[in-house]
């Protein structure tokens, strides 16, 4: 038997956020976080969703349900102005600073769409969000030696390039190509942020980790979303896919929540199912594609998410 959420050590005392734990993967990390002990910030756009959940992961954790400590906090990592509130208020509510952040919230395979500040969707929400995020708290998360930065990719980074000619996807869009694209970049964004993070001393770490092929809320979205050909195509092949492959989001979780709490892993780490393909399994160190590790594309990627976002990092007070 691999590694599973009973593993864990105690929370206790920890300060987690952990974006979009409304549904699916990140329900199930807020949840057992919870019922180990940590007060955890559950991060959404929609409130009454956060709170549904709640409830649901009160009732899941039975007797030690109504002693967790979770809450409820909006968050859009569509809209900047949503993501500077949310930083203003976890700054200002948690002087003492924050234990992990698990940057989970994503969408995936829509039609071409834009966020509130016109970059396309996915990629303004899976990557420019959380980088404007990780940026704006990154002075509480320096409070907390050991602190972890947790940043949730996808086997799909392994078919993503980052166009950097067309980093928004106005020229062409095709919704999988443009979600490959959101997933290398959260990757590549992990990898450097860690280096980043060691070259300055600083006692944060930054992980990655990816689900495998889970079968959540997210998955459904992608394929059924809009009522284009491929659409109507992929729908059935992902119901068959689901039941012959996928695993659960009890089980997709857990690379997310090994990432963030073994102790002694490495920064830089990044954590999958140790089963074939690395579509299901048991968490485990996996090997990201060569591409994520490119210092060429790292810092590029830096440089435009800085722009585009208009939050840059401090990296001072390492030793």
């Amino acid at each position: 038997m691999g590694w599973n959420a009973n593993d864990m050590d105690d929370q206790t005392g920890r300060t987690a956020i952990v974006t979009g734990a409304n549904s699916g993967i990140g329900l199930v990390a807020a949840r057992e976080l919870a019922g180990k002990g940590a007060h955890v910030v559950v991060a959404c756009r929609d409130t009454g969703k956060g709170d549904a959940a709640v409830k649901q992961m009160r009732s899941d954790l039975g007797s030690r349900g109504p002693e967790a400590q979770l809450e409820v906090r909006q968050l859009d990592l569509a809209d900047l102005d949503s993501v500077r509130a949310f930083a203003a208020g976890i700054s200002d509510d948690f002087p003492d600073g924050i234990d992990l952040l698990i940057n989970n919230a994503g969408v995936m395979a829509p039609p071409r769409r834009e966020t509130a500040d016109n970059f396309e969707l996915q990629f303004g929400t899976n990557h420019l969000g959380h980088f404007a995020l990780t940026g704006l708290l990154l002075d509480r998360l320096k409070q907390v030696p050991g602190s972890r930065v947790v940043t949730v990719s996808s086997n799909a980074h392994r078919m993503g390039k980052i166009d950097f000619d067309d980093i928004q996807s106005e020229k062409h869009y095709f919704r999988w190509r443009a979600y490959g694209q959101s997933k290398l970049a959260n990757l590549v964004f992990a990898l450097d942020l860690q280096k980043r993070l060691a070259a300055a001393g600083l006692e944060v770490e930054s992980m990655a980790a990816h689900p495998g092929y889970s079968a959540t809320n997210l998955t459904a979205a992608g394929t059924g979303l809009g009522s284009d050909l491929m659409g109507l195509i992929t729908k059935p092949i992902t119901m068959i896919t689901d039941l012959l492959i996928a695993q659960d989001a009890e089980a997709g979780a857990l690379p997310t929540l090994y990432a963030a709490t073994v102790p002694d892993l490495a920064g830089g780490s990044y954590i999958g199912p140790d089963g074939h393909g690395e579509h299901r399994g048991a968490p485990t160190i996996v090997a990201p594609r060569h591409k994520a590790e490119d210092a060429e594309t790292a810092e590029r990627l830096w440089q435009v998410s800085t722009d585009l976002t208009g939050v840059g990092y401090d990296f001072s007070g390492g030793t």
